[in-house]
């Protein structure tokens, strides 16, 4: 799956988790913690979310690399494309 399949629907679900976040605002290179109120459970929903849509496993260890819109979504672009990574299924 290309990052420009990914990015909408990271959007969909971040709108979804933090409905105060306006989608067209964010700016995909900074941290969403330092462009919104978005707190560690913020960030629990949101990879539950991706773990979710996308079918892949997502640990606790990998939630530094769903802190901003351009990292989770090479994140999931990794996940997805790589083989032998711990995917359910899309």
């Amino acid at each position: 799956m290309e990052p420009k399949d990914i990015t909408p629907r990271l959007l969909a679900l971040l709108a979804a988790i933090a409905p105060d976040i306006e989608p067209a605002s964010i700016d995909p290179r900074r941290d969403l913690r330092d462009q919104f109120d978005f707190d560690s459970m913020d960030t629990l929903h949101f990879a539950a979310a991706i773990s979710a849509e996308f079918g892949i496993d997502v640990g606790e260890q990998d939630y530094p690399q769903l802190s901003g819109l351009s990292k989770a979504c090479e994140y999931v672009a990794t996940r997805l494309n790589s083989p032998g990574q711990s995917t359910r299924g899309t």
